[in-house]
């Protein structure tokens, strides 16, 4: 079984999409900031990362640095989710898939439940 570590603030979503991930067969751990994310992953490795990137006190990309600043957990796939438009981040897209590897960037407002397992699909096969 496939391990998920869900960063979301909002309690409502983040509840949402661990019902529907684990009933799609995947043991999802979900948390609200980057702290209880660090403390998760170090517990448990994750296999992939859903990332919400407006996060209280330390915001999705300072996670992202700290999160690849580990050799283990330098090549797990990490998929934004968030309530930031992609197009907010187009001239430092090279920094998120290049150096900090997000693998993709998903638009909460525009995407549906299905799109996102999708996307975690996705990137399973290919990681």
């Amino acid at each position: 079984m496939k391990n998920i570590l869900i960063i979301e603030p909002d309690e409502v979503l983040a509840k949402t999409y661990k019902d529907y991930l684990t009933h799609h067969g995947y043991k999802v751990i979900g948390v609200k900031n980057a702290q209880e994310a660090i403390a998760e992953a170090d517990k448990k490795i994750p296999d992939l990362v859903v990332l919400e990137l407006q996060l209280i006190k330390h915001s999705g990309v300072e996670f992202l640095y700290e999160f690849r600043s580990y050799n283990d957990w330098q090549n797990i796939p990490v998929i934004v989710n968030s309530q930031v438009p992609k197009r907010e981040f187009k001239d430092n897209w090279k920094v998120l898939s290049k150096e900090l590897a997000v693998v993709e960037y998903l638009y909460k407002p525009t995407t549906s439940l299905r799109a996102l397992l999708k996307a975690i699909q996705a990137n399973f096969i290919t990681a």
